[in-house]
């Protein structure tokens, strides 16, 4: 049993993929974790292989474009399944010398190393972090956690080389550091009440350009393509006053305006959870940015939650339409009609909104789409004023969309994650034509 407290590494790993870009992309959960350990007494350090403000790299100002910007990208080999994909393949984050010499500057050794995961078929890059890790301190017990570790924990046993793959939602987190650390914590906290954790870490970055705010955990939809019903079982909320005064901390403390939601399910019962949250926001008189990069569901969207949006001060609005097929959609999702699509995005612009500033997903590449569907869905967007986005459809494992993906897909999703990356768009039978997603592009553009 270690008598002093022990010293913890959490890492955020580097991107290998055909394309990646910091669309406010930050690594909420290990951030939290950090938080957590640093509450209970345990020493922290982190590293971020993706940090675009690594002292390797040019001066730059993180509020630039709200706090979006690109990764330091390097090309290396395609893996072997991708070979015939004509495009580059790239290390996304900082040079691996970089992060060498940052696990050299730690101040001791940890005792633990926890390091997290993203998108399935990121894992290369993944791997390629454990094994610098490993290489480094082989000694020392790595836990890997996160989306990828959670999806596909039977590829993630058998091929990361991590000594542990935690499949819950951090919630094992005592018992890790207590199996293999040694170390006692007296009166854990409840991981399950939202409103009595910490807040994430976000000062462990390096700079901190926008603050990601997540008010609930977990979905009331079970949308065939996404995977948020098997990761949050059950839905979770702060108190609206809690999420306030975490956006005024990091204001006040560190000057940050944009603030990034990542809820799944930010408008739903809004005059108990968006509406007094928003209330409380407008009449604080913040000057803030808001962004919804994991869209609103357009349903909950009525004349008040417009208004209330607009004055908080919601600057990048998408709305999760991902088709105009309503007739169609029963198997992909419940969320909205045509109707109801109409009527939300009226209110947006009564509300004030600037067509520029509101955009629908679309999604493309689903099992069985035509592309003449993908078109349709562009014009009625473009046809209500506002900005079409296309979303690529990723099969994920666990979803109920997964196994007419697998059947569709003309490699084995099954065998391996790498196939499941959106870039590919892997449910095509055919190689994807990269003239049909240009003209896409150009349509929305018209």
């Amino acid at each position: 049993m270690l008598s002093h407290a022990p010293h913890v590494l959490l890492v955020n790993p580097w991107i290998h993929d055909f394309a990646a870009y910091d669309f406010w992309a930050k690594p909420y959960g290990v951030l939290r974790l950090a938080a957590i350990l640093r509450h209970h007494g345990v020493r922290v350090s982190y590293i971020d292989c993706l940090d675009r403000f690594h002292p390797g790299m040019p001066a730059a100002d993180p509020r630039a474009r709200h706090g979006r910007g690109p990764y330091l990208k390097t090309p290396i080999p395609k893996p072997a399944g991708l070979a015939d994909i004509r495009r580059t393949y790239s290390r996304y984050g900082i040079l691996p010398e970089w992060f060498r010499a940052d696990l050299q500057a730690l101040p001791s050794t940890p005792d633990l190393i926890l390091v997290t995961s993203g998108m399935t078929y990121w894992y290369p890059g993944l791997f390629e972090t454990i094994a610098v890790l490993k290489a480094h301190w082989p000694g020392t017990p790595l836990v890997l956690g996160g989306i990828y570790a959670r999806l596909c924990a039977d590829h993630a046993r058998a091929h990361s080389g991590a000594d542990r793959v935690a499949t819950d939602d951090g919630r094992s987190l005592f018992d890790l550091l207590r199996r293999y650390t040694g170390f006692e914590i007296d009166a854990p906290l409840d991981m399950a009440d939202l409103d009595a954790l910490p807040y994430p870490a976000f000062d462990l970055q390096q700079r901190i350009g926008y603050i990601p705010v997540l008010t609930v955990h977990g979905c009331p939809f079970d949308c065939a393509y996404c995977a948020s019903r098997f990761l949050a079982p059950a839905m979770r909320r702060r108190s609206p006053e809690g999420v306030i005064a975490e956006i005024a901390y990091w204001q006040d403390r560190h000057g940050v305006s944009d603030v990034v939601f990542y809820d799944d399910a930010l408008l739903v019962d809004a005059p108990r959870h968006a509406a007094p949250m928003l209330e409380g926001i407008v009449r604080s008189g913040r000057k803030l940015f808001f962004h919804t990069p994991n869209a609103v569901h357009i349903r909950e969207i009525d004349g008040e939650t417009a208004r209330l949006m607009f004055r908080a001060g919601f600057h990048t609005l998408r709305l999760g339409l991902e088709t105009t097929a309503f007739e169609k959609r029963g198997n992909l999702d419940n969320k909205v009609t045509a109707s109801e699509f109409h009527r939300a995005v009226g209110h947006l612009k009564s509300a004030g909104f600037e067509a520029g500033r509101i955009g629908a997903y679309l999604l493309v590449g689903l099992p069985g789409q035509s592309v003449a569907s993908v078109a349709h869905s562009i014009e009625v967007v473009k046809a209500v004023g506002i900005t079409p986005v296309l979303a690529h459809y990723t099969p994920i494992p666990h979803t109920r969309l997964w196994s007419e993906a697998v059947a569709h897909s003309r490699y084995d999703l099954a065998a391996d994650p790498i196939y499941c990356n959106n870039a590919i768009f892997p449910c095509q039978r055919e190689d994807f034509s990269w003239h049909t997603l240009s003209r896409l592009k150009q349509l929305i553009q018209a």
